[in-house]
């Protein structure tokens, strides 16, 4: 099972460095609030700092100490998720890379809120006028971690069980 811990730390060790790099080429390119099409009508690079927590909830809220306040939310959450991986069994695969999807997508968003007091968001997807929350990354692979969570509660990708059928049990 060393190669399953292999994985998980890979994939999140993966995510973060992916998502550190992406905001390193983004900060130089784009100006706060500068934006470059991507795919018209769909996607645009922009670049936005949410000073709040997920989905920039608490963006327009100033507090005293609103980075450290957010920034210990963040630590006990992430220990949280730590401390609920350490619970999952080795053979909830699914379960297991998206928690490592989770955490690094977490540490990512944290190194940012840590040091420049913000995380950089940049991808903005749209459709007609609709646009979801600028994201990077690290909001990404939250999201596709906690999708394969749900997955694996769902049953998908566990390993069929070997069950004797109801004809078959000894007499």
């Amino acid at each position: 099972m060393l190669s399953s811990r292999k994985l998980e730390l890979s994939v999140a060790v993966v995510v973060v460095v992916l998502d550190q790099i992406t905001k390193a080429l983004v900060r130089p390119a784009l100006a706060l609030h500068d934006s470059v099409v991507v795919i018209p009508g769909y996607v645009d690079f922009t670049r936005v700092h949410n000073t709040g927590a997920a989905f920039g909830m608490l963006n327009a809220a100033e507090f005293p100490f609103k980075t450290v306040v957010l920034s210990l939310v963040g630590l006990i959450a992430l220990g949280g998720v730590a401390w609920y991986a350490a619970t999952v069994p080795l053979t909830d695969r699914l379960a297991r890379i998206g928690i490592a999807g989770v955490l690094g997508g977490a540490i990512g968003n944290l190194i940012d809120r840590a040091t420049a007091g913000y995380v950089l968001d940049f991808v903005d997807a749209y459709w007609n006028g609709w646009h979801f929350w600028a994201f990077n990354v690290a909001d990404a692979a939250i999201t596709v971690g906690v999708i394969f969570m749900i997955l694996d509660i769902l049953g998908l990708g566990r390993r069929l069980e070997s069950k004797p059928s109801i004809g078959s049990e000894a007499r």
